[in-house]
């Protein structure tokens, strides 16, 4: 991760850039706002810890400047405690605010939380802009995908076009078995067994009832036919679909 340290003040640059280094992030450093915004819109950067009070260009005005060419988040670094100090900042684009003098293990935390919530709208972003010709079933990341749809086994998370789909444990079971078995009609009790376990065996209505509210939740929300059903059999979730 690649971190633009912009701090006018010698000491406070070089001990934040320690302690970033030590905890693995590659830093660069600098001390004049227009020369920070020339270095920032070049790009290359994961985060950003700006300064308020810097010579050449104040920090406002830095991101102020570089929000409609870069989207990369800012943690602004200020002396200023007054909310609308605050407020500006974040009005110009800013991901959070720090206030000096601070604790290293703030700054740290906090720079943690931006990058995470980064990495998620990156995430939502990829999921929603995936090309419509790109091929349905599992993918080289290990989601599972039928159209607009993806499902994250490791985050437990659907999403449709972007939007997160809200599903209980066993609807979101149900529905990864059919996708992980695309194009195979799955009898209700298979489909019983690997979400409800042997203890419901011979009570396959409750399979229908957790397809109804998939159907509810992604068919019917988005206007899709996901999962057929197959007379006297089961249900299937076709590639093609």
């Amino acid at each position: 991760m690649n971190i633009l340290v912009v701090e006018d003040e010698e000491k406070l640059a070089r001990f934040v850039e320690l302690e970033l280094q030590h905890e693995g992030y590659d830093v660069k450093k600098c001390g004049n706002g227009r020369e920070a915004l020339e270095i920032a819109e070049k790009g290359g950067f994961d985060l950003i810890l700006l300064d308020i009070m810097l010579p050449g260009l104040n920090g406002l005005e830095v991101l102020r400047r570089l929000r409609p060419v870069s989207d990369v988040p800012v943690i602004l670094l200020t002396a200023r405690d007054a909310v609308m100090d605050k407020v500006s900042g974040l009005d110009a684009g800013a991901s959070d605010y720090i206030t000096k003098p601070f604790a290293i293990e703030e700054l740290l935390a906090r720079i943690r939380v931006v990058l995470r919530n980064a990495e998620k709208e990156s995430y939502s972003s990829a999921s929603s802009s995936a090309p419509a010709d790109a091929k349905n079933g599992k993918q080289p990341d290990g989601t599972y995908r039928w159209n607009l749809l993806t499902l994250d086994m490791p985050k437990r998370e659907v999403r449709y076009d972007g939007r997160i789909i809200d599903l209980t444990n066993r609807e979101f079971l149900m529905l990864e078995t059919l996708l992980s078995n695309m194009d195979i009609v799955l009898p209700r009790d298979t489909l019983l067994e690997q979400v409800c376990g042997y203890d419901y065996l011979g009570e396959t209505n409750i399979v229908d009832v957790y397809i109804r509210h998939i159907r509810a939740k992604i068919d019917e929300a988005f206007g899709v036919k996901m999962i057929q059903t197959i007379r006297g059999v089961g249900y299937v979730i076709k590639t093609e679909g």
